[in-house]
């Protein structure tokens, strides 16, 4: 298992979390989530992708990224829940076919799924920008009122431990971005909830990238969020986690 992980509560916990961070993140970003967890009874593991926090490869394919997390299921090692935010969500849909047989909720929160090479070329563009030119949390708050500064804190940490090299490899390496097939891989044990932003408010994923016809996957929209829904509206994430909780 790689060492560039965050963990929080206690490995004996009773339940297991993994939470998987999007695209110039790491893994402190699920900060608030992973407290949230822990408070619940979980233990929480939140691996640092390839190409962020410093962590570096040649392949940032997403099926590289989620074969780099393969070693977090070692020694029948399993999660009653899993969260991916955008590019994490597609790395999370590309572990399904390694998942142990054990029931698993998967959430997908705004997941980039199909994005059309033009807009793929403008996204890199903006994150390597956002790269170069490193906002302060000031700034990130002034932009998203609806974030705390903590959150704010560590959209610039994700953020200052890329290069921007890496991450015009990772759109490059993963042209053209159409990844709704993974789909199909959901098992009877597997249980997806997909959390989808407002279109109005800046959404990646839309209704129609979800295939209808999955058993056991459901979707919505959040009216109101934006992209950053584990920032702006995180109680959504954790009602849709439908196991026991410790204040209930």
């Amino acid at each position: 298992m790689s060492a560039s992980a965050s963990h929080w509560g206690s490995p004996s916990a009773p339940r297991r979390a993994l939470l998987i961070h999007g695209m110039s993140m790491c893994s402190n970003s699920w900060e608030g989530i992973a407290q949230l967890l822990a408070a619940d009874g979980f233990f929480v593991v939140a691996p640092n992708l390839l190409g962020h926090a410093w962590r570096r490869g040649s392949d940032y394919s997403v099926s590289r990224l989620a074969e780099d997390l393969r070693s977090y299921f070692v020694m029948g090692t399993s999660y009653d829940v899993i969260v991916g935010h955008s590019l994490g969500a597609t790395v999370a849909l590309s572990l399904l076919p390694f998942l142990p047989p054990k029931k698993v909720t998967v959430i997908l929160v705004d997941p980039a799924i199909e994005i059309p090479d033009e807009q793929l070329d403008i996204n890199q563009g903006l994150f390597v920008d956002d790269v170069a030119s490193l906002k302060t949390p000031d700034e990130h708050m002034a932009e998203n009122p609806a974030w705390s500064r903590r959150d704010c804190v560590l959209r610039t940490m994700g953020l200052s431990m890329c290069d921007g090299a890496i991450i015009k490899s990772l759109f490059q390496q993963n042209k053209s971005w159409s990844f709704g097939h993974l789909f199909k891989n959901v098992t009877p044990n597997v249980k997806i909830s997909v959390l989808l932003a407002d279109p109005d408010f800046g959404a990646v994923c839309r209704l129609e990238h979800i295939p209808r016809d999955v058993k056991r996957l459901d979707a919505r929209v959040i009216p109101g969020t934006g992209h950053w829904i584990q920032f702006e509206c995180p109680d959504v994430i954790m009602d849709a986690i439908p196991l026991p909780r410790a204040n209930l």
